[in-house]
C-alpha cells in the first residue's frame, strides 16, 4: 500500500521522528511510513551495516535520515543520540520504541539472563527511550508509540520472557499517556500480529510452524511491515490528536481465537 494515495506527501514535514531498533524489520517499515509522508527520521540499533542500508532506503525516499549505533539498554547512550537528533534534525516529534529481542523457550528452560536480557532490551530499553526524549517531547508536545505484542494480552506457550516484558511496555504506556499528558505529549501502543519477512518471524515461526499459523488467521496472511507503519502514522498524526493510552491491535484477528492454536502449533515443533 502506497500511504502518499491516502495522506498528504508533506503531512509530518519539518518533523522528527526517532526509531529505536529501526534498522530493520518492523521498525524500518514504521519509518519508512514517516518518511514517505515527509518526516526527517533518526534510526538506532546495534548494527551499523543494518542502519547504513536502512539509511539508504530512507533517503531513496527524500528523508534527512541521522543513524546511531547503539544498545537501548545503554541510557547514556540514548541521550547522547537524542542529542545528536536535535541539532542536526530538530527536536523530536515523534518517538517510536521498537527495540525488542525475543526467542521461543519454555519456562522451566529459560535462564535467569535469557529473561532479563528480553526485559532489558524491551521494557527497560522503552524506559531508556522515552526519559531521554522527554524534554524535546515536551518542547513539541509530541506522541510516543510503542510497539508492544500480543503477548501483552493472552499467554503464549515459550513467551513468558516477552509477555512480562510487553505488558509491562503497555502498562508503561498508560502511566506515560496520564502523566505526560498535561504537557501535551500523547502516548499509545502498536500491537502487529505476525509480519512477513522479519527477523520476529524467523526466530518464532520458522519453517513449517509459519506456514501452519498463517493457517490460522482470520484474515488468512501475515502483516507487512508498512501496514504497522501506516498505524503508526494515523496514531502520530493530527488525526489522532484525542487518541491516548490507547492499544491498537493490528494483527488480521490473529489474537480473536486465543494463543491455544499457536501453542499447540509451537509444543508440536519444540517436542
Amino acid at each position: 500500500m502506497d500511504i502518499q494515495k491516502y495522506l498528504p506527501s508533506d503531512l509530518f514535514h519539518g518533523k522528527t521522528v526517532f526509531v529505536t531498533g529501526g534498522g530493520s524489520g518492523i521498525n524500518l517499515g514504521i519509518a519508512r511510513s514517516f518518511a514517505a509522508v515527509g518526516a526527517k527520521v533518526a534510526i538506532c540499533g546495534r548494527t551499523q551495516s543494518k542502519l547504513d542500508a536502512a539509511r539508504a532506503e530512507l533517503e531513496s525516499l527524500g528523508a534527512k535520515v541521522l543513524t546511531a549505533a547503539l544498545d537501548v539498554r545503554d541510557y547514556d547512550a540514548l541521550v547522547d543520540a537524542m542529542e545528536k537528533t536535535r541539532r542536526d534534525l530538530g527536536p523530536v516529534s515523534v518517538l517510536v520504541c521498537g527495540a525488542a529481542g525475543n526467542f521461543l523457550c519454555k519456562t522451566e528452560e529459560l535462564s535467569p539472563k535469557g529473561f532479563r536480557s528480553v526485559v532489558d532490551i524491551d521494557l527497560v530499553g522503552s524506559f531508556h527511550a522515552c526519559r531521554a526524549a522527554y524534554e524535546q517531547l515536551k518542547e513539541t508536545q509530541g506522541s510516543i508509540l510503542f510497539v508492544s505484542a500480543g503477548q501483552s494480552l493472552i499467554p503464549y506457550i515459550a513467551q513468558a520472557h516477552a509477555g512480562a516484558a510487553k505488558a509491562g511496555i503497555d502498562n508503561l504506556m498508560r502511566n506515560l499517556a496520564l502523566e505526560w499528558g498535561p504537557y501535551g505529549i500523547r502516548s499509545n501502543s502498536i500491537v502487529p500480529g505476525p509480519i512477513a519477512g522479519t527477523e520476529g518471524m524467523r526466530r518464532l515461526a520458522p519453517g513449517d510452524i509459519g506456514k501452519k499459523l498463517e493457517g490460522v488467521i482470520p484474515l488468512r496472511r501475515f502483516g507487512e511491515a508498512e501496514e504497522i507503519g501506516n498505524a503508526a502514522v494515523f496514531l502520530a498524526s493530527p488525526l489522532a490528536a484525542y487518541i491516548t493510552g490507547t492499544t491498537l491491535v493490528v494483527d488480521g484477528g490473529q489474537n480473536l481465537p486465543g494463543a491455544g492454536l499457536f501453542g499447540q502449533i509451537v509444543m508440536d515443533a519444540l517436542s
